[in-house]
C-alpha cells in the first residue's frame, strides 16, 4: 500500500514541473508581488470553467479590448485548471484513507505485524497529503495568477476599436458655440482671480492648484448640488475615505501601473509608513483612492446580502487622486486634467439580473443632473479599448468646452458585472429574510449568485467648472473678461450670496 501511494505521488511531481515556469508567469502577476499588502479578504474566486470552456471568445475579447495577455494564457489556464481538479481528486482520496487508517488499526490490534505495516501506511499518506497539499497551492496561486489578468466580457452593443469608434447615443442642451480661445478656461479664472496654478506648482508640483474666491465656492455649489438629486433619487449619502488598501484597490481592477505608458511610473499614489511598521510588515500598502468607486466598493467585500435588500445605491463623496495626470502627451492645460479633485461617485449593488437596468437609471440621473446645470453635451457608447479591465459596458457624456475648442470628458457610467465582486466577495441570497428562514439546508448549501456592481460619475469638480466657465464667461464691449453666468440650478447651494465683487450672474 505504502509502495504505491508514493509512485502516484511521483507521477503527480514529475507532470506538473512540465507545466511552465513559475517566474515566467509572475511578471504578469496582478497580485502583490512583495510587502504585506493584503486586506486579509479571501482570494478572488474566479470562474474557471468559463475561462476553459470559452477560449477563443475570451482571447477575441482581450485582443478587441487592447489588454494583453501573455502567450498561451488562456491555454495554460486550461492545463493548470484540469491539473487542479486532478490533484484534488488525489488529495481527497489520500485524505480519505488517512480518516480509515485508524479503523484499520483497530481492526489488527492482536496483530502486530499488520499494525505495524498500517502505522507505516498512515506515516507515508502524512507526507504524500503534505505533498500534494503543497503541489495544490502553488498550481492554484499560478492559474489564479494568469486568471486574474483576463478581463470582463464586453456587452454585445459595444462599439469594437479605439475611442474614435465610439457611438453618440444622444445630444442635449443648446447648439454648441462657437471655439474661442478667448474662452479659455486658465485665462478666464486668472482674470477673475479664481484659480492659482503658481501657487500649486510651488506647494506640491505641476498639475496641482488651489481654487480660489468663487471658484472655490463653486466647488462646494456642485457636490451639494448633484448629492441633492442623487439623495431624492434614492442614493445613499457617503462620505469615503481617500486612503484604501492596495490590494482593495486591484480587485476592484485598477492596476497600480500603466501598461501603455512604457513606464514603469505608478498611476497611484503610495503613502509609505513609518520605518518601524515597514521592517515589520505590520500594516498593509496603503494607496490614495482614484475615485471613491474603490472604497465603495470594498464597503462590500466579504458580505453576504439578501436580494431583497437589492439594488443598494450610494453616493459617495471624496477626493479623486490620480498619479498619471498628464501621460502619454494628454492635454494637461489648467483644470481639464490634474492630480487631485473633488468627486461625487454614484454607485450601485444590484442582482446579476437587474445590472443593465440600473445602469440606464445611472445613466438618466446623470442626464439629469447636467442638464440642470445648462450644459451642451453628448452621451457616448464607448467602444472595447476604452473599457479597461472590468467594465461590461461604459457610457461616456462629454461637454462642450469652446476655449478647449472640444468635447471633454465630465462623466463615465460602468456596469462591471460580477467583475469586482468575484473578487471583493460581494454576494447574495435569493429570497427575503422569511424565506431564507424556512429554507432546507440543502437548499442553503447551493452556491450563492456574486452581484453585480455599476458605478457612475455625478459631479467631477474641475471638468464641470472648465465646461461652466467657458461656456459661461461674459466679455465687456472691448473684450475684457468681466463675470460669469451661472445656472440657477446652483444658486440655492451658493454660500457667497452678499459678496462684493458680484462677478456672478444667475442665468
Amino acid at each position: 500500500m505504502s509502495k504505491l501511494l508514493s509512485c502516484t505521488a511521483c507521477a503527480t511531481t514529475q507532470r506538473l514541473h512540465g507545466i511552465g515556469s513559475v517566474s515566467k508567469i509572475k511578471r504578469y502577476s496582478t497580485q502583490p508581488e512583495s510587502g504585506n499588502n493584503s486586506s486579509k479578504l479571501p482570494k478572488p474566486r474566479l470562474d474557471y470553467n468559463s475561462l476553459v470552456e470559452n477560449i477563443v471568445f475570451k482571447s477575441h475579447n482581450a485582443f478587441n479590448r487592447k489588454i494583453s495577455l501573455p502567450t498561451g494564457a488562456l491555454q495554460s489556464i486550461a492545463r493548470l485548471n484540469a491539473d487542479r481538479k486532478e490533484i484534488a481528486g488525489a488529495l481527497d482520496a489520500k485524505r480519505h484513507a488517512q480518516s480509515s487508517i485508524g479503523d484499520h488499526i483497530k481492526a489488527n490490534f492482536g496483530d502486530p505485524e499488520a499494525k505495524k505495516v498500517a502505522l507505516e501506511d498512515a506515516k507515508f499518506l502524512k507526507i504524500e497529503i503534505a505533498h500534494l497539499e503543497e503541489e495544490l497551492a502553488s498550481v492554484e496561486e499560478r492559474l489564479l495568477t494568469l486568471s486574474l489578468a483576463v478581463p470582463n466580457d464586453t456587452h454585445p452593443s459595444s462599439p469594437i476599436g479605439s475611442e474614435d469608434a465610439a457611438i453618440i447615443l444622444s445630444t442635449h442642451g443648446s447648439d454648441p458655440i462657437p471655439a474661442s480661445s478667448a474662452r479659455d478656461h486658465v485665462n478666464i479664472a486668472r482674470s477673475l482671480g479664481l484659480l492659482d496654478l503658481e501657487a500649486g506648482a510651488t506647494v506640491t508640483g505641476s498639475s496641482w492648484y488651489y481654487l480660489t474666491n468663487e471658484a472655490a465656492l463653486l466647488e462646494i455649489a456642485l457636490t451639494n448640488y448633484a448629492m441633492s438629486i442623487a439623495v431624492a433619487h434614492g442614493f445613499t449619502p457617503v462620505t469615503t475615505p481617500d486612503a484604501v488598501k492596495l490590494d482593495i484597490a486591484k480587485r476592484c481592477g485598477f492596476n497600480p501601473r500603466d501598461p501603455l505608458s512604457g513606464s514603469p511610473a505608478s498611476q497611484m499614489y503610495h503613502l509609505t509608513q513609518h520605518p518601524e511598521a515597514e521592517r515589520e510588515s505590520s500594516y498593509p500598502e496603503l494607496v490614495l483612492a482614484g475615485t471613491a468607486e474603490i472604497p465603495l466598493a470594498g464597503m462590500f467585500a466579504n458580505k453576504i446580502l439578501l436580494s431583497e435588500e437589492l439594488p443598494i445605491k450610494m453616493a459617495g463623496l471624496g477626493r479623486a487622486f490620480r498619479a498619471e495626470a498628464g501621460a502619454r502627451g494628454a492635454d494637461t492645460r489648467g483644470l481639464y486634467r490634474v492630480h487631485q479633485f473633488t468627486k461625487l461617485e454614484l454607485f450601485a449593488v444590484t442582482t446579476e439580473e437587474s445590472s443593465d437596468e440600473m445602469m440606464e437609471e445611472l445613466k438618466q440621473l446623470q442626464v439629469k443632473i447636467f442638464e440642470g446645470l445648462g450644459l451642451t453635451f453628448r452621451v457616448l457608447d464607448m467602444p472595447t479599448e476604452e473599457l479597461g479591465a472590468s467594465a461590461y459596458r461604459k457610457y461616456d457624456m462629454e461637454a462642450w468646452m469652446p476655449g478647449r475648442g472640444s468635447w471633454g470628458e465630465i462623466s463615465s457610467t460602468s456596469n462591471c458585472t460580477d467583475y469586482q465582486s468575484r473578487r471583493l466577495h460581494i454576494r447574495y441570497r435569493e429570497g427575503s429574510s422569511e424565506e431564507h428562514r424556512s429554507t432546507t439546508v440543502s437548499t442553503r448549501r447551493r452556491p450563492l449568485p456574486f452581484a453585480h456592481t455599476l458605478n457612475g460619475t455625478a459631479a467631477a469638480v474641475p471638468r464641470l467648472i472648465v465646461a461652466l466657465m467657458e461656456n459661461g464667461v461674459r466679455f465687456d464691449e472691448v473684450g475684457n473678461v468681466v463675470g460669469l453666468n451661472l445656472p440657477n440650478a446652483l444658486r440655492p447651494f451658493w454660500v457667497g450670496m452678499g459678496s462684493k465683487r458680484e462677478i456672478v450672474h444667475w442665468i
